[in-house]
C-alpha cells in the first residue's frame, strides 16, 4: 500500500472543541485511564470546511468543481434552479428532481422527509460534476420521468444512475468517501482514515460556572440574569491520519496531479484545523507543537500505543516534550520490530522541548515539511 501518514501532538488550552449529546467534551477510556477525545468525524468536518473556505488562500489553487457538497437539500439548492434555467417550470423541476432521487431508493420506504418533501432523509455527498450529470439525466429522461414508472423502467433508470454518480473527481469526496445505504454500489470507499484524537495523559473534566448580568437591571437588583456551567478540559492530544494514495488516485479517476494537490492540501488542513466547538467561549486556537509525516510503501501504523501508559506531568518537563519523546521511542521500536516503509520518506517539525528525536529529519516549519512531503508523493504517485 502506498501511503502518507500524519502524526501530530497538539496541546490545547481549556476547551470543549467536540461535545457529546449532553454538552460534555468527548472522552474515552484508553490504557485504563480517562482521556480527552476528539472524534474523527469532527476532525474531518474541520478539514472539509477548511477546503471550502480557505482553499485559495491556504491550501493551493483548486476549482469549485473539485469540491463536493454534502446536503439534504439537493433538490431545492442545486437541481431545481438549474432545471429552471433550462426551461422547466418550478413545479415540473421539483417533481422531476424528486422522482429522480427516489430512484436511489431500493425497496419500499420514503426517501424524503414527511414535513419537508423536497429534503432527503439523509445527507447526499455529491460532486459538482455529478450534479451536472444528474441534471442532464433529468433533462434527457424528462418524458419518461413525467409518467408512471413501472418496476422495469425504475430498475433501468436506476442502473443508468450508476454512470452518473461516479465520484466526479471531487477531492474531498475522494478522501472521505461516500456511503449510500440504499445503493451501496454507488458508494465511494474513503482514501483517508482519521483516528479519534486522544490525550497522551489522563484527564478529569472541570466545570466553568458562569453568570450573566442584565445590563438594564436597577442598582438595587444585584442578582444574575442567568447562570449555568460549561464542562471543559485541557489536553495534549495525539492525532493521526493516513491517506491510501492508491485509493485516492483511483477515486480521482487516475488524475495524478489532482491526487498530489489533494494529499498535500489534506496534510496542511489536517495540521492547521480543529473542530470549532465552544470556541467563542474558549478560543483554543493552539497550533500543533509537533507534526511528523511518513510516506512510502507498506502498512499504516497508528502510534497511540506510545501513550497506553499515560504521560505523567512533571514540574520540570512539559507534557508535549514528554509525549514527543514517547512517540519517538515507539516509532523506533516499531521500526526495529516490523521494519520501516520501503521506500520511506519521513520528517518532522518540532516546537516542543523534546530531545532525542532520532527517527526524524527535522524541518524549520510546515512549509519546508510540505516540500519534503511533495517530493515523496511525486515519487509515489509517479507525477
Amino acid at each position: 500500500m502506498k501511503l502518507m501518514e500524519v502524526h501530530i501532538l497538539q496541546t490545547v488550552v481549556p476547551s470543549n472543541l467536540n461535545r457529546d449529546d449532553t454538552g460534555s467534551p468527548k472522552d474515552a477510556l484508553f490504557g485504563g485511564f480517562r482521556r480527552a477525545r476528539i472524534s474523527s468525524q469532527a476532525q474531518k468536518r474541520a478539514v472539509r470546511v477548511a477546503f471550502r473556505d480557505f482553499r485559495e488562500k491556504l491550501f493551493g489553487q483548486f476549482l469549485d468543481a473539485e469540491f463536493a457538497v454534502r446536503t439534504q437539500k439537493l433538490v431545492n439548492e442545486r437541481l431545481v434552479p438549474e432545471l429552471m434555467k433550462r426551461g422547466f417550470n418550478q413545479n415540473d423541476a421539483e417533481q422531476l428532481s424528486v422522482k429522480t432521487l427516489q430512484l436511489l431508493k431500493k425497496g419500499e420506504g420514503a426517501f424524503f422527509k414527511k414535513d419537508k418533501p423536497h429534503e432527503t432523509t439523509y445527507l447526499i455527498f455529491a460532486a459538482p460534476k455529478e450534479i451536472e450529470k444528474l441534471i442532464d439525466f433529468i433533462v434527457n429522461n424528462s418524458a419518461r420521468l413525467s409518467g408512471e414508472l413501472d418496476k422495469r423502467t425504475k430498475q433501468k433508470l436506476g442502473n443508468e444512475l450508476n454512470e452518473v454518480l461516479d465520484g466526479g473527481k471531487a477531492v474531498d469526496l475522494a478522501l472521505f468517501g461516500r456511503m449510500l445505504a440504499d445503493r451501496p454500489e454507488l458508494g465511494v470507499d474513503a482514501a483517508c482514515q482519521v483516528a479519534h484524537a486522544l490525550s497522551t495523559h489522563k484527564v478529569d473534566r472541570e466545570f466553568d460556572f458562569y453568570t450573566a448580568v442584565d445590563d438594564l437591571n436597577p442598582k438595587e437588583e444585584t442578582g444574575a440574569g442567568m447562570m449555568g456551567d460549561v464542562e471543559f478540559y485541557s489536553a495534549t492530544l495525539y492525532r493521526y491520519a493516513v491517506v491510501d494514495l492508491g485509493k485516492l488516485l483511483e477515486n480521482l479517476q487516475g488524475d495524478k496531479e489532482l491526487a498530489l494537490r489533494g494529499a498535500l492540501a489534506f496534510l496542511e488542513a489536517f495540521a492547521l484545523t480543529l473542530p470549532s466547538g465552544k470556541q467563542n467561549s474558549f478560543a483554543a486556537h493552539n497550533p500543533p507543537l509537533f507534526v511528523a509525516f511518513r510516506a512510502g510503501v507498506g502498512l499504516p501504523r497508528n502510534l497511540a500505543t506510545a501513550f497506553e501508559r499515560p504521560i505523567r506531568p512533571r514540574e520540570d518537563r512539559p507534557l508535549s516534550a514528554l509525549s514527543a519523546e514517547a512517540l519517538a521511542q515507539t516509532w523506533t521500536r516499531f521500526d526495529r520490530a516490523y521494519g520501516p516503509l520501503n521506500p520511506e520518506w519521513k520528517g518532522a517539525v518540532n516546537l516542543t522541548e523534546a530531545k532525542d528525536l532520532d527517527p526524524w529529519p527535522l524541518f524549520e516549519g510546515l512549509r519546508d515539511l510540505k516540500t519534503e512531503v511533495e517530493r515523496a508523493l511525486k515519487a509515489l504517485l509517479e507525477v
